[in-house]
Order: C-alpha cells, then structure tokens, then sequence
C-alpha cells in the first residue's frame, strides 16, 4: 500500500470553530466589561495610536485585569477557554474522527491547524485541543506564570505565515530563519494544494486569497444565528472569488459542510492519484 500523503486542514477559531471570540465566553465579564464596552475600547485606541488591533486588545486584557485585581495565568485562561462555545458536531470529536477515516481511504494522511488571532493559551483549553497538530494563535509573554505582555500577535496578514510554517513543516512561531530559506517545492512536507483552510470573514481573506491563487482550497463558514451584517461578510467571500465554498459552520455528520469537505478531500486524492476500488 502506497504512503499516505500528508494533507492540512487549517482552521481559524473564533467565529468558525466557536461562536462569537473566546474572550467574549467568559474572560471578559471577569474584568467587569460587556464584550460591547471592551471591543469599543479597543477600535477607539487602535485609531487613536494606528496601532494593531490585536496588540491592542492583549494589552487591554492585561491592563483591565490588573486593574480587576485577576492575575493572567496560563492555567486561568485555560479555564476560559473551557467554555468555548463549539459548534455542533465538535465537542464529542466525531467530526475529526470522520473526515480523518475518510480521508484514509482516499490515500491521505490528515492533520489539523489552527491559526488564528485568539489567545493560544484559550484554546489550549477547549475541549478540542487534543485533535489538532499544532495550533499557531496570539500567545502572551509571562513571568513567574503570569502574563505580562503580548508575545505573539496574528493579524490579517501576518496569518499567511503560517500557512508557509506549515508548508514547511515548521512547528513554531520563532524560526524565521527556516521560513525564510529556500526549500525546493518537491521537499516541501505538505505542498500548498493539499491544504484546506476555514475561515468565517474578513479577518480570513489573505490567507483564503493566498491559499486558493496557490491551488488550495478555502471555504467560508458562518453562524446560521448570526446577525445579517456579519452574513455579508460571507456574501462579499463568495462575490469577490475568495472562497471555493460557503457553509454554515455545522460540523455534524451529512451536513453541507461535512459533504464539501468529504468532495475536496476526494479531489485532492484524485490529483494525487489515488483511484477508488472498482
């Protein structure tokens, strides 16, 4: 029997594995701000500062939790991102073990990311961390176990790395030095059009736009209970050509979603040349 071929699914998380952000779940009431208030907050000074967002409202958690009296542990935030609110389908971790097993019988080998603008330390909490390879996100610096300043900010743009990391089979934030080198493409471990990402707005349309313009696959997932005004985010996915397909972000068995990926998983087997038993 042939290798199985090695082949990535990456996923953003907030909005497209969790509804709404992690902090939203229950961080934020524990510094004594609505999600409204903090957001606002964090718009306001990225304005007034033309700074990133991201790097903002890091700091932001910090400083309102001193000013709360939290201390930022890795094992609090853990404990935040327990109560992530996954989509159906997630939790029990049926939907990994489906796709995986039907990725096998096509002649792939699947391995799940995450990269996303979140907090790395929340995830590492979910119920779900145990089904993914890595997982690349937003990560504080801490000292004597205490957070006190943003290590590691993903934005827009600066997710499109990632995508190179995992290309290259780099597993971490720091070796710029390996990301940077040449790597002949038949070397690479796992090559761009053997990746499929999920994403659920703007936040996602560069690495969508670099992925798809370098033959992988994108698809646009939404919250069915979502407001309107994020549903077009979705539509202007689908007019400005960024995404193969759009979802609701149902991961249970023979949803939409469970069928598209189950259709790309068996378009990527037959680029690679897998055929199925007559």
């Amino acid at each position: 029997m042939c290798e199985l071929k090695r082949t990535a699914l990456i996923y953003d998380f907030d909005g497209t594995l969790a509804r709404g952000n992690l902090q939203e779940a229950s961080f934020i009431a524990s510094i004594n701000m609505s999600k409204e208030e903090f957001w606002a907050k964090v718009k306001a000074r990225t304005r007034v500062h033309d700074v990133d967002e991201v790097l903002v409202y890091m700091r932001l958690m910090l400083e309102k939790a001193q000013e709360s009296n939290v201390k930022v542990t890795i094992d609090e935030l853990r404990r935040h991102g327990k109560k992530a609110q996954l989509f159906p389908g997630l939790a029990d971790g049926s939907w990994f073990e489906r796709i995986n097993q039907h990725a096998a019988e096509h002649g792939l080998a699947l391995e799940h990311y995450i990269v996303s603008s979140g907090i790395q330390e929340m995830i590492e909490g979910c119920a779900i961390r145990g089904a993914f390879r890595q997982v690349f996100a937003s990560k504080f610096i801490y000292v004597d176990n205490v957070a006190v300043w943003p290590g590691v900010g993903i934005n827009y743009t600066t997710k499109t790395q990632y995508l190179f990391r995992i290309n290259k089979g780099i597993e971490n934030h720091w070796d710029n030095a390996s990301l940077n080198s040449f790597m002949p493409e038949d070397a690479r471990p796992i090559p761009f059009d053997r990746m499929i990402f999920l994403g659920d707005g703007d936040t996602d349309v560069p690495t969508m736009e670099m992925l798809t313009y370098n033959g992988g696959h994108s698809i646009g997932v939404y919250d069915r209970n979502r407001h309107s005004r994020d549903l077009t985010k979705i539509h202007r996915l689908i007019s400005d050509d960024r995404v193969d397909f759009v979802a609701p972000a149902d991961y249970e068995e023979k949803s939409e979603l469970d069928i598209i990926m189950k259709g790309i998983l068996g378009r990527i087997a037959r680029q690679y040349g897998y055929k199925p038993a007559v």
